[in-house]
Order: C-alpha cells, then structure tokens, then sequence
C-alpha cells in the first residue's frame, strides 16, 4: 500500500478536528451520565451537590427505582405511551406509504395538485382552537384515538417518501404488472424493500414524535389520568414537582428528600427505550434521508 505523506496544514487540521470532535462528544454525553449517576446517588447527599456528578453520591443505590417500581400510576403511563407510539406509527406509515405511492405514479392525474395542496398545509396550520373543535366533533376527546389519529401523516415525511419511490427503476413495476401484480402487491413487494432505509426514518421519526408527545395529549387527554402517556407523568415531575404519589411514606422530610432523585429517575426511565433503539436505525439514518431527499 502506497503512503502518502500529509503536508503540515494536513496534519493540523486532523488534530484540531479530532479536539472538536471530542469536545462535542463530552457535551452530548456529560449531560446523560450527570442524570445516570444522580438516579444511583444518596437522596441527601444529592441535595446539598451543586455541580456536575460524575460518579453515584455516597454508596449507589436504587431507591429511586424501586420507588417508581410500587407506582402503577407510571406504569400505567408507560403503558399508555407504547400503545400510543405503536399504534400512532403504524397508523401513520401506512397513510404515508400508501400516500408516497400515489404521489409518485406519474400516470396519476391529480398528483401535482395534491403535491401542492399538501406543501400549502406546511405554510399554514389551522391552529389549536379549529383543531381542537375538529378532535371534539370526531368524538375522539378524552379517548386514545385523540392522541393516535390527529395529526398521523406529516407532509414532509410524505414528499421523502414520495421521492424514494421515484428512483425505483420504473422496468421493476412493468416486470410486476406482466406477472399480474396489483399495486398493492408492487408496493409491498418491490418499493417497500428496495426503500427500507428511507421507511426506516420515517419510521423512527413517527416514533419518537410519539413517544415525546405532551401537548396535545394534555388538552384531548385533560382529568383521564388513566390514558395519560409517560410524557405527562414526566411534565408533572419535572415542572410540577408532583412526587407525593410515588413516595410511600407520609413523612414530608422523605418526600422531600426524594424529590431530586425521583426526577433523575424518571429522566431514565423515559427515555432509555429510545436511546436502546436507535443505535439499530441509525445504520439506515443517513442513507434514508439522502435517497429520499434528492431527486435523481
């Protein structure tokens, strides 16, 4: 193997981009293992720290966890929340497939005007009120569909989506049809694996807008704790400071005392689902995007 000897200006550049590099990956990651260590500190000595933590407070322990652990009220949640996130991206990616499917048929009159129609709603929104009279009249206010269903097909994923199934080679859907495919033979036979990485995105877009949705849970869902996603626990933990029902103890100094803890716990608890899975779509992250993004 040939060696090509690096100029000087070369060598500086690798060594001052190596630096940055590093210094970004320390700021990602210092925030993360601040709040993994806290979840494992002393209640006390958490309390009285100021400053970043490193390492557990005192001896590590699992209290924090094993008080979430007696809470039905958050697992109720969490359950809420993986129904809403399976659901609501299934619903939603097979309007969007379905939907890119039809908007890149070329022998499909109408796929210019519903393009522009679609990119109009991008531009503008309805807002909060008109929606929220639409959710009502549906009869979907105060029931899951309400957190399923609004809002199910994003325009932008819709057009990647779109031009992806552009650049499958048009010879491919004529073998099909001689074969006496139908269109939803082509779609789930043809496009759909030769655009896995780019419905991989999509897919992993779909789930985590689900999984950190709060707002329009907290207006549809508002006084039915029951269908309460994980998302709002963590909102009445956080800002509210609500932490009286997942302490079993009567003594307000306890309460207290586990208060901090309990944040840092329940910062964990909610997001290590989506730290567990995206390390197996991020391999499809960057193809996706760029094959659905530019037209060639």
């Amino acid at each position: 193997m040939e060696y090509i000897k690096k100029s000087p200006s070369r060598v500086i550049f690798e060594i001052i981009n190596t630096i940055f590099l590093v210094l970004v990956t320390i700021c990602f990651l210092l925030p993360m293992w601040h709040v993994i260590c806290c979840s494992f500190s002393d209640p006390q000595k958490l309390n009285i720290n100021f400053g970043a933590v490193l390492w557990p407070l005192g001896t590590p322990t699992l209290s924090g966890y094993e008080m979430l652990g007696n809470n039905t009220a958050l697992w109720k949640a969490y359950g809420n929340t993986l129904l809403y996130v399976a659901a609501g991206t299934s619903f939603s990616m097979i309007l969007t497939t379905i939907g890119g499917y039809c908007l890149s048929r070329k022998c499909f009159g109408l796929r210019k005007a519903l393009t522009l129609f679609l990119s109009f709603t991008m531009l503008f929104d309805g807002g909060l009120i008109p929606t929220y009279m639409v959710v009502k009249a549906l009869g979907f206010v105060q029931t899951r569909w309400a957190v399923i269903i609004p809002g199910g097909v994003s325009v932008m994923n819709l057009i990647i989506m779109r031009t992806s199934f552009e650049q499958v080679p048009s010879a491919l859907e004529e073998a099909a049809r001689i074969d006496g495919a139908n269109d939803f033979q082509i779609l789930w036979r043809i496009f759909l694996p030769l655009t896995k990485a780019t419905t991989a995105v999509i897919a992993l877009f779909y789930a985590v807008a689900k999984w950190n949705s709060w707002f329009h849970p907290s207006i549809y869902l508002s006084g039915k704790r029951d269908l309460y996603p994980l998302q709002l626990i963590l909102k009445e933990v956080l800002i509210n400071s609500s932490i009286t029902d997942m302490v079993s103890s009567s003594d307000d100094f306890m309460v207290s005392q586990a208060k901090i803890l309990i944040k840092y716990v329940v910062i964990v608890v909610a997001t290590l689902p989506i730290l567990c899975i995206y390390p197996f779509v991020q391999k499809y992250f960057t193809k996706g995007v760029m094959i659905g993004a530019v037209k060639g």
